[in-house]
């Protein structure tokens, strides 16, 4: 990184910087490993001894060192070409008006939190409020070690079951939300992106997102008419940085186009692409009658509801990633 010459191509030198500290993190586990392995022979020998004391201190030990080892075994599963990325997540609800966009804001919510656990930073790129409630669509860049590698686990179409807040009866509902996902492409991923197949508008970011717009009168919405994919983004007041995210966005999407089949038509394009409804979800939440969450992929199921909506989904990527690794 000292040679010179190294930082002429800002977009090429950050990411050999990020895959150098990619492989210093892999690096300090294994050094990290290697000094638990060595604390836990000298407390062994020390109850061998006799210091009775020492139990504590190995049981302690012993405890860090597994996570250190789960930690190590689920990077291993991060082997795709874009796994170490940052990640461009979205949430969209389904059918259902308020009901679903309530329960995407409830998603967006539960993800936040799960962001700050992992220790991932977010930049909104766009967000657009519900009319009576909740969130009609939201788009973040995830930033973080192995960002896209963890979360192709929450890729797919989410249901809730539960009383409706909404429901003067009091009758229970059933609501879908898709999250999709996809990785930050370096700029030095080429793609031909013709102009003439862009249709380009601009237009004034509306709703009160909180933390989660900043006001601007130049959002940005490009479509690609060849394929019909739509991308946004009001994050940046210059009209000219909304562009180039939202340029950014769309390449990832048709990378992602690409890879799963060359084809003339948008819907075989798109692949495993489900709709928003019944059939199609990857994970239920019920919190009525009864209270489970299942991930109907892996059979994983979690009674705690409050705990995995508080952002606990660790138990939830990590049976996915492993679910997919033995496939």
């Amino acid at each position: 990184m000292s040679k010179p010459g190294f930082w002429d191509n800002n977009s090429t030198a950050q990411a050999r910087a990020k895959e150098l500290n990619n492989i210093k993190n892999r690096l300090q586990l294994i050094a990290d490993i290697e000094e638990m392995l060595e604390n836990t022979q000298v407390y062994l020998e020390l109850l061998e001894e006799g210091e009775s004391d020492s139990s504590q201190e190995l049981e302690k030990n012993l405890s860090k060192l597994d996570r250190i080892l789960s930690k190590l075994e689920l990077s291993l599963h991060f082997t795709g070409d874009y796994d170490t990325n940052n990640a461009i997540f979205s949430i969209n609800p389904g059918a259902g008006g308020t009901e679903s966009q309530d329960w995407a804001q409830m998603l967006l919510r539960m993800y936040d939190r799960w962001f700050e656990k992992q220790g991932f930073t977010t930049e909104t790129l766009d967000f657009m409020t519900g009319e009576e409630a909740g969130i009609k669509h939201v788009t973040l860049l995830v930033k973080g070690d192995y960002a896209y590698g963890y979360l192709q686990a929450e890729r797919g179409v989410h249901r809730l079951v539960r009383i409706s807040p909404y429901d003067s009866s009091g009758r229970r509902h059933t609501s879908f939300a898709s999250v999709e996902v996809l990785p930050e492409l370096d700029d030095n991923i080429e793609i031909d992106i013709d102009e003439k197949d862009l249709k380009m508008e601009t237009y004034r970011a509306s709703g009160a997102g909180g933390q989660h717009v900043n006001k601007t009168d130049s959002a940005v919405r490009i479509t690609h008419l060849p394929t019909g994919v739509v991308v946004q983004c009001q994050n940046e007041r210059s009209q000219h940085k909304n562009k180039d995210m939202a340029l950014k966005i769309l390449k990832s999407r048709l990378v992602e186009l690409k890879e799963q089949e060359q084809a003339d038509k948008i819907d075989e394009l798109r692949g495993d692409h489900k709709d928003i409804a019944w059939g199609s979800q990857i994970r239920s939440y019920v919190f009525h009658p009864y209270k489970k969450i299942k991930d109907h992929r892996t059979d994983l199921e979690e009674g705690n509801v409050d705990k995995v909506m508080d952002g606990y989904l660790d138990e939830f990527v990590e049976a996915y990633l492993k679910h997919r690794k033995a496939e």
